[in-house]
């Protein structure tokens, strides 16, 4: 028995070796795997490697959100080839079987069937459904709807798109027997007249580049395989719409290439139109900057200020209390958030909020989480002190339980909450003005100075903790977020300007000078400035009447301008131009996983622009319903959903206080905006999209 004994485990453990998921996964102590591509490690050995590999959600595994396209393609196959041997001796009995007991269909029953060739039908051969004949259309109808979210991976936010129930609508008005568009119709057909639709609608956008000028805005996305795309982006006052992706891998270190393409894309538009481009941290570089600045006198170069604005966030993150503070923080929503009854509990406690937010980048998650917390204080120790909490075993027992309790109870962890919200909240502030897509110019040099005023208030009888936070935001500020342009800006916004509380237009006056001398490079066009400034900073003429008065708060600096600027006709030209423009990147989340696919080694000339042109009219409408979704209701600095793979939720393994600073390199320091969303988290970043 002993050598039969030895003989079978020495047999098993063959087996196990050569399994061939082991090259995707680290052997550790015990029954435990280091997964190769996200470095998470499992509990449960090799089988449970494979459910993680596969990205279905089973077993409560985590899938994997960086395997690559080919390794879950072989998973899932191993997987249904195993279920497919254990099901063969069942089916072979349940044959047997039938003759003594036949299955009777009642005739009020129908059997659905649903055939797919997916690898989850392979796991799942027979997915049928009795459905009483008394079904309603509207059952049946959002049934068939939901089945196409699941069979497609769609994320389920598309239910939220204004062209979600346009579509349903029209499909309603044709009545039975419709036949939607093919394959073939949709990449060709249609795609080339919403193009054109677009095209005619950026067309009509350049008609008031004369008169107002117009930003061109360029993200840049860089990956761990050295891959770095540009997007090309054009904003002015009635709307922002994207030009063009480009794959600069190859050059991204090459200033004559870069410098070649900001040509490029400078002359589609036409120099006498830009007033400024505004680079993300990524790419801003002195060179392509200097280049910029030589060939073009009349253009600036801008930083992004909701990336300046999130390393300032950044920066108070790492401060040792703070750090520790959104630590004990995300100890609770983790305890929480992975648990589903304590979850639904919690939401019986808070009157179905959340207690965490889910931001456009994580350090702004954090400090949105704190201000939920901290809201949701008084109902949060309510719920682990209340019988329904502590009479469960499941929950009261753990030692994670023990944990929360505590840090709830300590009254030092509070005060660091209400402090982390009071110092972070005027900059969030500061971000949701520059971050919605309006014309924030004008209004960015005064949000900045009130924001550090607040600190000032907040730490009036602690002058070590003051000093701390203005030397963050002082040397985030002057080293990336200051431009002359912002100081012109807030000298020509009349809010500021006739505003006797403003202190600072005296230091910001020579920054406006050297603006409009760039801007009016000759003394031709100089004639009579000097005495249309004076009109405007003594508020005589049409600039004092009762109705501009009454009109600097009721509308924009730039339409200010325009109906009340015309007995000083070259500085109205000037201030429209510049007050007109945005100071931050593009107001809503990315989908780089587009651009990816559009770039991809592999794509061939016809499918690499058939991708070019889904991803301009992609973008191009979501900025567009973008705009006509602007909502007082919406912030833009949050995502509706939270993100359940973030570090408010998702465990992990021997946490470190400083885990969480280490995850991104040092490129995405400042640019880490956040796109994992759910078909990220349960398919992986790199599903083909379009099927092209």
């Amino acid at each position: 028995m002993p050598g039969e004994w030895n003989a079978r485990y020495f047999f098993y453990i063959m087996v196990r070796e050569k399994d061939v998921c082991w090259e995707y996964a680290e052997k550790l102590d015990g029954n435990k795997v280091k997964c190769k591509f996200c470095l998470r490690i499992l509990n449960g050995g090799i089988s449970r490697l494979k459910h993680h590999l596969s990205r279905l959600p089973s077993k409560g595994v985590n899938p994997c959100s960086k395997v690559r396209d080919d390794v879950t393609d072989k998973v899932l196959a191993i997987l249904a080839s195993k279920d497919d041997n254990n099901e063969a001796p069942l089916t072979k009995k349940r044959k047997r079987e039938e003759p003594r007991s036949p299955v009777n269909i009642p005739p009020n029953r129908g059997l659905v069937i649903l055939e797919t060739q997916s690898p989850i039908a392979k796991m799942f051969p027979n997915i049928t459904q009795n459905m009483p004949s008394h079904i309603s259309d509207q059952e049946n109808a959002e049934r068939s709807i939901a089945l196409f979210f699941f069979e497609n991976k769609l994320d389920f936010s598309v239910a939220r798109s204004s062209s979600y129930q346009l579509m349903i609508d029209s499909i309603a008005k044709c009545g039975n027997g419709f036949n939607g568009p093919t394959p073939e119709t949709l990449k060709t057909n249609w795609l080339e007249i919403i193009k054109s639709e677009v095209n005619i609608q950026s067309k009509e956008i350049e008609k008031e580049w004369s008169t107002t000028g117009c930003t061109i805005i360029v993200e840049t996305w860089t990956d761990n395989k050295s891959r770095a795309l540009i997007n090309f982006l054009i904003s002015s006052p009635s709307s922002m719409f994207f030009h063009k992706s480009v794959d600069a891998s190859s050059y991204f270190k090459n200033t004559k290439f870069l410098a070649d393409l900001f040509d490029s894309v400078i002359q589609d538009f036409g120099p006498e139109n830009i007033v400024q481009i505004i680079l993300d941290n990524t790419l801003n570089c002195t060179s392509i900057v200097n280049h910029i600045l030589q060939t073009y006198g009349t253009i600036f170069v801008s930083p992004c200020a909701s990336q300046c604005l999130n390393a300032i966030l950044k920066e108070f993150s790492k401060l040792d209390w703070v750090n520790r503070c959104i630590l004990q923080a995300q100890m609770i929503s983790k305890f929480i958030y992975n648990n589903s009854s304590l979850l639904d509990m919690m939401k019986k406690f808070t009157v179905g909020e959340e207690i965490i937010k889910t931001g456009i980048t994580k350090y702004v998650s954090h400090f949105l989480s704190l201000q939920s917390i901290l809201k949701q204080r008084s109902r949060l120790k309510h719920m682990f002190n209340s019988p329904e909490f502590t009479n469960n075993p499941s929950y009261s027992n753990k030692p994670q339980s023990m944990t929360c309790i505590s840090i709830l109870d300590d009254n030092d962890f509070w005060r660091a909450v209400e402090e982390c919200v009071a110092v972070s909240d005027p900059f969030l502030k500061v971000m949701r003005e520059v971050s919605g897509g309006k014309p924030a110019v004008g209004s960015i040099y005064e949000l900045m100075t009130k924001a550090k005023e607040s600190i000032r208030t907040y730490y009036i009888m602690d002058d070590i903790k003051c000093k701390t936070f203005f030397d963050i935001v002082d040397q985030k500020w002057q080293s990336h977020l200051h431009s002359p342009l912002h100081s012109a800006a807030a000298f020509l916004n009349p809010s500021i300007q006739y505003n006797p509380e403003i202190k600072f237009l005296g230091s910001i006056k020579e920054d406006f000078f050297r603006v409009l001398e760039k801007l009016l490079p000759t003394p031709e066009l100089r004639r009579d400035i000097t005495n249309q400034i004076l009109l405007y900073t003594r508020a005589t003429g049409m600039f004092g009447c009762n109705l501009a008065k009454e009109a600097i708060d009721a509308v924009s600096p730039g339409i200010w301008w325009e109906q009340y600027g015309d007995s000083a006709p070259t500085l109205q030209r000037v201030a429209m131009r510049i007050l007109s423009q945005v100071c931050s990147t593009s107001p809503f989340e990315r989908h780089w996983s587009t651009f990816q696919q559009i770039h991809a080694d592999k794509r061939n000339k016809i499918s690499k622009e058939t991708l070019n042109d889904i991803a301009f009219v992609h973008y191009n409408l979501k900025l567009a319903s973008s705009k006509r979704s602007k909502s007082t209701e919406i912030d833009p600095i949050q995502l509706q959903d939270i993100d359940m793979t973030s570090q408010w939720v998702e465990e992990t393994e021997n946490p470190s206080p400083t885990q969480w600073l280490d995850r991104f390199g040092s490129a995405l320091d400042v640019n880490d905006l956040n796109t994992r969303q759910f078909s990220n988290s349960i398919f992986g970043p790199n599903d083909h999209l379009f099927n092209l």
